[in-house]
């Protein structure tokens, strides 16, 4: 694709925009009373939202026939990390002051902490397993298992929002369907493609002479 590289900078400078808007919030005194508040729901918002885009690029690929998407998932990827790391730094920073014990207890009372937590943890390895010296270090049936884990992270990411929110539960429900749909595809895919290997297992083996039947 002749104009990839422009279309990769552009997407780039693009997924930079939701911290631009809380860097000129900041500046202009726009982040309300609680601005803690206020940027921790963004860089967690935007945590999961870059999770099911990143989710989204193998459907989207296939049913499109766009294979150049496929150059764009692991920078998309980076930038949940990038938004996951900004999300936990306010919560450890502003919020609970780099107090361990504070923390560790929070962890631990708190059931969506606990859960966001884990999933922060989980997306640890993905990200330092990011590149291609990576790829080949562990190969790629190994790199493949390991990443499957985004499933579960963005699983624990809507459970940590669901759990978050007290009242209104719009936002999360949609991540929730939004999740289902991306997963679903991959179950499906996945279905097809067993069922797919069990005709070819049975059609390919040989077939029984009535003597070696009778044996």
């Amino acid at each position: 694709m002749k104009f990839f590289p422009a279309l990769k900078a552009l997407v780039f400078l693009a997924c930079l925009i939701p911290l631009a808007r809380l860097g000129w919030f900041g500046y202009t005194s726009q982040l309300g009373a609680n601005p803690i508040e206020l940027i921790t729901r963004s860089t967690g918002t935007w945590t999961l939202v870059f999770l099911m885009i990143t989710l989204g690029v193998t459907p989207l690929r296939k049913l499109t026939g766009w294979s150049w998407l496929i150059k764009l998932r692991r920078m998309l990827g980076l930038y949940a990390f990038f938004y996951v790391c900004l999300h936990f730094t306010t919560y450890i920073w502003l919020d609970q002051f780099f107090d361990p014990q504070t923390i560790y207890k929070d962890i631990i009372k708190r059931p969506f902490i606990t859960v966001g937590f884990a999933a922060f943890l989980l997306l640890i390895p993905l990200a330092v397993t990011s590149t291609n010296k990576m790829v080949k270090r562990l190969g790629g049936k190994r790199w493949q298992q390991l990443h499957r884990l985004v499933y579960i992270i963005a699983t624990f990411g809507v459970i940590h929002y669901w759990w978050l929110v007290k009242k209104d539960i719009t936002q999360p429900v949609i991540y929730a369907i939004v999740l289902s749909v991306l997963l679903g595809y991959r179950a499906l895919v996945w279905l097809r493609k067993t069922k797919s290997a069990n005709l070819s297992s049975s059609h390919s083996k040989p077939m029984l002479k009535p003597s070696q039947q009778n044996s």
